[in-house]
């Protein structure tokens, strides 16, 4: 394929999807091809190239988890052993489960720990003041239990890193892995982006307009306090380099064994379109009968997708600067290129036709301790709305991403308790309902994160 053709791969997925400003790349057959089209920001607009830089959000946690992995093979760090052994300050609503958390477990979302601390504080512009924040935050299951998605586990994560090496975690991350690597284009601070070319992200109203997203990297807690979890910048190009090293054999960073089982499964995945399981970080997922890792990062406007196929030493990379929908314009992107560099076709499950009985069963409001879930019948269809809790929204004093409005899911063939969102900035998302022992649902999960439904008003 030539790199005329994945330009107008990414012209067309970033039309159809009206996104300002697109940037991908592929690592296919020994070589790399890099494409870009249109705009850095709507207001200000500049041409988006290669080394265009966009906030890559939770594609972060790959390079949080690298390094801890480089740590653990230096000897420096136990992967198995009790957090508490390296923050022994750590309190936890239940200090039981505190004192069984292990750093395995923050790497492969098994914790327990609920999404992320939502009332930080201004004190949480550091890692250390993050995690004093966390007693507040629930607990969802027992450690090693079952995976959920969990960003404060990796915050946490990130104040390992801090205290064995002594340094600050960005500096931490950028001896570890960042320079090793030669990663030139890849940063932390604001002021390493601010004198480069970067990527404006947008969101679009009620009307219909793309207006640029303040702030621009975070809208929660310190943008220290959150970088672990989803605070670096990079580009299209670094990020392909970052692909190639985890195509590799460690390039003298980590034995090639340790960064190899990074991609092993340490935890199954249930109808996520995460993927089937979770590595070290990595989500795993066959497609098209190959095996892919993957992460992919949404930020306030700005969404970010890494797919690797180790098997066919291939990789793809996709960013785009608009919500709601530039996650499925960078979707769009990475299926065009598995199909067309590889041959694989990736399409989504198709959803039985609607039954609203099943339907009644599962509407109502199911929350964890940032988001909420509203799914509703009306008679003919079931939809799913997402956003952020209106308490949370109404309590905070910066601009926040807007919510998604209700689409329509579908229930998935099977125990009947599976469902596909089949429409809106969400399409393609994977999820399932739980329930108690008595049958009745109690939960449910979308994208890796686990919901618990909220009682009904009497």
């Amino acid at each position: 394929m030539t790199q005329r053709e994945l330009a107008g791969a990414v012209e067309a997925a970033a039309t159809e999807f009206g996104i300002p400003g697109v940037a991908a790349g592929v690592w296919a057959d020994g070589r790399e091809i890099r494409a870009s089209h249109g705009i850095t920001s709507v207001d200000n607009p500049r041409p988006v190239d290669e080394t265009t830089l966009f906030h890559l959000a939770s594609v972060t946690k790959t390079f949080t988890a690298t390094a801890l992995v480089r740590l653990a093979a230096e000897g420096k760090v136990e992967l198995a052993a009790p957090v508490l052994h390296y923050v022994p300050e750590l309190r936890l609503s239940d200090e039981r489960a505190a004192a069984k958390i292990t750093v395995w477990h923050l790497l492969n979302h098994t914790s327990g720990l609920d999404w992320n601390v939502v009332e930080a504080g201004d004190e949480a512009d550091s890692l250390a003041g993050f995690v004093a924040r966390m007693a507040g935050l629930p607990m969802i299951g027992e450690p090693g239990e079952r995976a959920s998605y969990s960003q404060a586990a990796y915050n946490l994560a990130g104040l390992v890193v801090e205290k064995v090496t002594g340094l600050p975690f960005e500096k931490a991350v950028a001896s570890l892995v960042l320079e090793p690597v030669g990663l030139t284009n890849t940063f932390f601070d604001l002021d390493d982006v601010v004198v480069r070319s970067f990527a404006v992200g947008h969101n679009r109203g009620d009307d219909g307009e793309l207006r640029f997203a303040r702030p621009w990297k975070a809208w929660r807690a310190g943008a220290r306090g959150n970088d672990p979890g989803g605070g670096i910048v990079s580009s299209v190009g670094d990020l392909l380099r970052w692909a190639r090293f985890h195509l590799g054999t460690g390039d003298g960073v980590l034995p090639a064994d340790a960064l190899h089982r990074m991609r092993e499964q340490t935890v199954a995945l249930r109808a996520s379109s995460l993927g089937d399981g979770v590595g070290i970080c990595w989500f795993l997922r066959d497609v098209g009968g190959v095996r892919t890792i993957g992460h992919g990062g949404s930020g306030n406007g700005q969404f970010a997708e890494l797919l690797i196929v180790p098997e066919r030493d291939f990789a793809v990379v996709s960013l785009s600067n608009a919500g709601p929908d530039g996650h499925p314009c960078n979707r769009a992107v990475v299926r065009w290129a598995l199909e067309h560099y590889l041959g694989v076709v990736d399409r989504d499950p198709q959803p039985v036709p609607h039954d609203d009985t099943r339907a009644r069963e599962v509407a109502g409001r199911y929350e964890n301790d940032a988001m909420y879930l509203d799914i509703a019948t009306d008679g003919s269809r079931l939809t799913l709305g997402v956003g952020i809790r209106p308490e949370i929204r109404h309590a905070s004093d910066v601009e926040m991403a807007p919510d998604y409005p209700p689409a329509a899911v579908g229930f998935l063939p099977g125990d009947g308790d599976e469902y596909i969102v089949t429409e809106g900035g969400l399409q393609g998302e994977r999820g399932y309902f739980t329930r108690d022992g008595s049958g009745a649902v109690v939960g449910a999960d979308l994208g890796g994160r686990l919901f618990g439904r909220v009682p009904a008003a009497r």
